[in-house]
């Protein structure tokens, strides 16, 4: 049969298909599609914790434009996979956080923005605040108050990689 640009699909269906599926299965294709889907679909929930909030919004903004990395952030967290903890977290705000990472599907990853979220910024000695790492595993630390777009675009990176090196340990490939 011919298409509209004058091709001719040519045999057995049932073979080329089996030689297909024997291509995909050979060559690891499907899981490295999958592999770099899950890459570069880093989906951060919006939580604006504390002023690295407006940091996030513009590394989010067109003139930075963490989408291209596939950063793109949601609002609700059964569609995200990634908590951008930004600056600042009460202890009654880290058990919001908390709980919205739980509800949030595996594999999840936590990225702490700012002096504050990393060892209390200003707040160190403060009551009430706590530290991201006493709630949430934290990832990738990015230093700065607050720290700049180009900042959480460099952590996002480096998240991607740490993901693709998890993933290569555990199906064995080595570098």
């Amino acid at each position: 049969m011919a298409d509209s640009e004058g091709l001719i699909f040519l045999g057995n269906l049932e073979e080329v298909a089996k030689k297909a599926l024997e291509f995909l299965n050979k060559k690891d294709f499907v899981k490295d599609m999958i592999s770099w889907g899950v890459d570069f679909s880093l989906w951060p929930v919006h939580l604006m914790t504390s002023c690295c909030g407006a940091e996030f919004a513009a590394a989010a903004s067109p003139r930075f434009d963490l989408e291209r990395l596939g950063f793109l952030p949601f609002g609700g967290p059964r569609q995200t996979n990634l908590i951008v903890v930004e600056g600042t977290t009460t202890i009654k705000m880290a058990r919001v956080v908390r709980r919205v990472y739980d509800q949030m599907p595996s594999p999840k990853w936590v990225i702490a923005m700012g002096a504050c979220a990393m060892d209390g910024g200003i707040f160190f000695n403060s009551y009430n605040t706590i530290v991201a790492r006493e709630y949430l595993p934290v990832d990738v630390y990015v230093p700065g108050c607050p720290p700049r777009p180009e900042a959480l675009a460099r952590a996002v990176l480096m998240l991607q990689e740490k993901i693709k090196k998890e993933k290569d340990a555990l199906i064995g490939v080595k570098e």
